[in-house]
């Protein structure tokens, strides 16, 4: 019985990871806005502006074979503010290994968010991790952007823990 209830979650399991693949592969190519005519330094040669800004975060760019999970690339003000890479949960089950992800040349990585999406949203609709690596501090990220496109899947951003109350 307990064989049976085992393999009954394996198949259910494998499943659901195969319907998410299924999912991610189907993605449509994004329709792109127009682009500038002056591309961003540091950002690779492949990649394309794949949205415009987006508050907190920037442009988005990316070389289109590498969407819907990246590397995706933020701009603000002409300078890249973060890399990205969305990784669906299915990937972590099968043991996901990314050993790449680095600051693009001439940039550091000041902090990383890694934010959960368990709905997924529009360009990769299946639970994943968004990572964003910044090379800017949170007060210039907070900053970016102020006027553009909402981002409804955005968490408020990481804040100082609380001093604990008085007593």
């Amino acid at each position: 019985m307990r064989f049976l209830a085992v393999f009954a979650l394996f198949c259910v399991t494998a499943l659901t990871a195969t319907r998410a693949d299924a999912q991610v592969a189907s993605q449509p190519s994004p329709e792109l806005p127009p682009q500038p005519a002056v591309r961003p330094a540091g950002i690779p040669a492949d990649a394309m502006l794949v949205s415009p800004c987006v508050a907190t975060m920037g442009e988005h760019w990316a070389n289109l074979k590498n969407l819907p999970t990246g590397p995706i690339y933020g701009v603000w003000q002409g300078k890249p503010v973060f890399t990205e890479i969305m990784v669906p949960v299915s990937d972590l089950q099968k043991g996901f290994s990314y050993a790449d992800i680095h600051a693009l040349p001439g940039y550091a990585i000041d902090h990383v968010d890694f934010e959960f999406e368990p709905q997924g949203h529009p360009g990769l609709p299946v639970p994943h991790y968004d990572l964003h690596a910044y090379y800017v501090t949170p007060a210039v990220q907070a900053s970016i952007c102020p006027s553009g496109i909402p981002d409804p899947a955005m968490k408020p951003m990481n804040a100082s823990p609380a001093a604990p109350p008085n007593r």
